[in-house]
């Protein structure tokens, strides 16, 4: 049995949108397991959206806070302890907590406000769990930097392929080998209209109303269909997983409004399928790195994904051919990705016996790891 924690981690949350609110779903959900079989506690003490935010020391209801936003209200509406017009970053700054959770909107322009957000977290010393891409693509050296200067963690599985422990993969199972090829279906929305257009013989407008419809793509799915959602995911493993410090331009991109039905039709009669493919290939001490529509033998991992599905191969020198798939019909499981780094965090430092007592207020802290990663 776990030790038990003397204080609850105090967590915040950054971002109460779809993986934001379900994140504390989870939370909810999963109080009695986390106690009795982990041997944490948790207490939300803040969260912020775009209208406000809402701060309690000794935590917020979670039920509260979850029907306020179902109820389309903002965080800043909590009795008592909302605050209406303080930003994310303000009660960054001003929190006594242990983690940010960070699921604000990507922005691949500047990565604001999310990058503002971790930045902050991490010069107090607070671990951040992420799900939000952007900050990683643009700022991924000097987060990683700033991680090791204070001791926090930095974790951020759920910002590749949702729930599908990608970078996990990569990082821990697969640190010891050389990856000298890895492959990438990692974004939904391009995955499922090329699957309905050539399973159901959609046009592309047809699948992409579909996708927005199942809310599987936003109202302008440019990033998604264009190719650099999938780029910036793989910028992501390029740092994290291949050791490649790359940026979006290293990256060759080529999206999908060019893919015809007639195109599918034609690759399916040869036995083919087409996917929007990520490609990492060894290019002597390098990689090549490109996001293309590919045909795909029917037979790959990555051609039998459904509609719903992501997944990743990688191709290595001692641990043969890995492949992962997951099915993600809703925000769910990256939310269950988040809490699977928050939970990996502490339940490694329960394993090596570094429990004193958790908040910073505290006599005593509890010891915080220097590795900062996805692992």
């Amino acid at each position: 049995m776990p030790q038990q924690p003397s204080q609850p981690i105090r967590l915040l949350v950054a971002g109460v949108g779809n993986v934001g609110r379900r994140f504390l779903e989870l939370l909810a959900l999963k109080q009695v397991p986390l106690r009795e079989r982990q041997g944490l506690e948790f207490a939300v003490v803040g969260a912020a959206d775009s209208s406000g935010a809402a701060l309690c020391p000794a935590g917020l209801n979670l039920q509260v806070v979850i029907d306020l936003k179902a109820a389309g209200r903002s965080v800043a509406h909590y009795p008592g302890w909302g605050r209406p017009l303080s930003s994310a970053l303000e009660m960054v700054q001003a929190a006594d907590a242990d983690v940010l959770l960070e699921a604000s909107p990507a922005n691949l322009r500047d990565g604001q406000p999310g990058l503002g957000h971790i930045e902050a977290a991490l010069s107090h010393g607070m671990h951040v769990v992420t799900a939000n891409k952007a900050p990683l693509v643009l700022a991924y050296p000097r987060l990683l930097a700033l991680a090791q200067a204070t001791g926090a963690e930095l974790r951020f599985d759920a910002t590749v392929a949702g729930g599908l422990p990608a970078i996990n993969l990569g990082q821990r199972d697969l640190g010891f080998a050389d990856i000298h090829r890895l492959e990438g279906l990692v974004n939904l929305t391009a995955n499922y209209i090329l699957t309905r257009m050539a399973e159901d013989g959609l046009s592309y407008d047809q699948a992409l109303a579909e996708a927005q419809a199942a809310g599987h793509a936003e109202a302008d799915p440019s990033l998604d269909v264009d190719g650099w959602d999938t780029a910036s995911k793989l910028v992501i493993l390029a740092h994290s997983v291949l050791g490649q410090p790359i940026s979006l331009g290293d990256v060759r991109v080529e999206g999908i409004r060019h893919v015809t039905a007639g195109m599918l039709r034609q690759a399916t009669a040869e036995g083919k399928r087409v996917k929007l493919l990520a490609v990492a290939e060894r290019q002597g001490d390098g990689y090549r790195f490109t996001v293309a529509p590919t045909w795909l033998d029917a037979t790959h991992p990555m051609a039998q994904l459904g509609a719903e599905q992501m997944g990743i191969v990688f191709h290595t020198d001692i641990c043969g051919v890995i492949s992962a798939a997951i099915v993600e019909e809703t925000p769910l499981p990256t939310a269950a990705a988040m809490l699977r780094d928050v939970v990996g965090i502490y339940s490694e430092q329960l394993r090596a016996g570094q429990w004193e007592q958790v908040g910073k207020g505290q006599s005593s802290t509890i010891e915080r790891g220097t590795r900062s990663s996805g692992v």
